[in-house]
């Protein structure tokens, strides 16, 4: 039965102004339910976090596997946008030992497990992976690889800078199964490439990526960032065209969050520097219609993929799924994070590792797992937790798979995002209009318990706009 919002006006509802200002609140962008600010354990003692691995993993299907985040947080120079968990050095002299704490992590998880875990996905982030030389990214997957099986489907993938990612590093990780790479280009105008303290020529972008398809990598894709300092509508539209003439397979189009009390490095410049709340959205709209306009799919938060991509396809089937490593088609129930600061997510609960690289290195010396946050989930926590990655991931979601979720059904909320075109809400559930797409951070955010009991979140969030 359906309860609310004008189907037959539906598709001819636009973005307004006010709904720009309405919306444009600090919001997680739920690549965990609860949010990592909200998790209740500010330490998580080892033994009961182990036992929960240990837990998930056998209760996983023989043939489902595991996957592997590993934050790799060195750069040798900081960009000031990023939010991202790094250490700036040129000594590269410090790869060695931060890939032997990374094995000896990765030994004690094994033994856990009590036998060969079988990996479907592997994803190496940052910091700046490609900053480690080809040998040692080599010893680091080929060890692991070793106390490992694969998945028949295994997905490899890894973040490079157009900079510095040379042949050596491409043709090294695809000898050992990666087939994706993501390169950072965020911009290509060579004002806010000044400003962020990002240069980054368009014939490096160029050439990393010829060279990533011409080894034989099935899916490149692009980072691009809006909202930066001295963007314009103008300038925008030259990166996306730019980018464009590469083809990328996946395009993440990721709103600037701008938390300079996090992140000083963002206070190189200021927010009179910054697009305002309605230039930053037109921003987005522009870049949205060029990418639609070229055959660029919209396939969730910031996410754009062309027909034929693994994500695409997973989309269409409904099979997305969302975690800390945002969205990825390996439908795991077993997430490890290895290295400082990286998540892991064990189904009933959360786990955070050390954020400092020295006192992450000295607890794994002393035989110490070095996870110091996490969050042992309540089965109301792992309903809406669900209930938000089908919405975030397919774009709608039933109640009756969530009885307890019932109550939202008639709630104000959602009635007025469903008369302002952003859902069609109906007896049995919600469906996001094309509208709401734009606006999934905040229908997501209607189910969240913990911030709807925290009336103050400036200063957790960056806004959804």
């Amino acid at each position: 039965m359906f309860i609310a919002g004008d189907t037959g006006n539906i598709c001819n509802m636009k973005m307004t102004e006010e709904l720009i200002t309405k919306y444009n609140v600090p919001v997680p962008r739920y690549t965990s339910y609860p949010t990592l600010p909200f998790w209740q354990d500010d330490s998580i003692e080892q033994r009961q976090w182990l036992s929960t691995v240990k837990r998930t993993f056998d209760e996983s299907n023989d043939d489902q596997g595991i996957s592997l985040y590993i934050h790799l947080p060195y750069c040798e120079s900081l960009c000031t946008y990023c939010a991202c968990n790094t250490r700036i050095t040129k000594n590269h002299q410090v790869e060695e030992s931060y890939i032997a704490a990374l094995l000896k992590e990765w030994e004690m998880y094994v033994y856990t497990f009590g036998r060969k875990p079988l990996i479907r996905e592997i994803h190496l982030g940052g910091g700046t992976p490609t900053f480690f030389s080809p040998e040692n990214l080599k010893h680091l997957i080929a060890e692991i690889l070793l106390t490992s099986d694969l998945h028949e489907q295994y997905c490899f993938s890894f973040e490079g800078h157009p900079n510095n990612t040379t042949r050596e590093h491409l043709l090294t990780l695809y000898n050992l199964g990666f087939r994706r790479v993501s390169y950072g280009v965020q911009d290509l105008d060579l004002k806010v490439q000044q400003t962020i303290n990002r240069l980054q020529p368009f014939e490096n972008v160029e050439q990393a990526t010829k060279e990533a398809r011409d080894i034989g990598y099935e899916s490149v894709n692009f980072d691009l960032i809006y909202g930066l300092p001295f963007q314009t509508e103008d300038s925008i539209l030259n990166t996306i065209d730019k980018v464009l003439s590469l083809k990328p397979d996946r395009i993440a189009f990721y709103s600037y969050a701008h938390v300079p009390w996090k992140r000083p490095g963002q206070r190189a410049y200021t927010e009179v520097d910054l697009p305002d709340n309605n230039a930053k959205r037109k921003l987005y709209e522009v870049g949205k219609k060029s990418l639609i306009e070229h055959d660029y799919i919209d396939v969730g938060m910031d996410h754009f993929a062309i027909k034929g991509d693994e994500l695409y396809e997973a989309y269409l089937r409904k099979t997305m799924l969302r975690n800390f490593m945002g969205y990825t088609t390996a439908q795991t129930d077993l997430l490890i994070g290895l290295g400082t600061s990286a998540i892991s997510d064990a189904k009933y609960a959360y786990a955070q590792n050390e954020k400092n690289v020295e006192q992450y290195k000295e607890q794994l010396e002393m035989g110490v797992l070095p996870v110091v946050k996490g969050h042992f989930l309540s089965a109301e926590d792992r309903i809406i937790r669900q209930f938000i990655i089908d919405i975030a991931c397919t774009g709608e979601a039933r109640w009756h798979n969530y009885p307890q979720l019932l109550d939202f059904n008639m709630n104000i909320a959602l009635l007025t995002m469903a008369q302002e075109g952003l859902i069609q809400l109906y007896a049995t559930g919600l469906r996001v209009t094309p509208l709401g797409m734009a606006f999934l951070r905040n229908i997501c955010a209607v189910f969240d318990k913990y911030l709807a009991n925290r009336p103050e979140t400036s200063q957790m969030f960056s806004k959804a706009i």
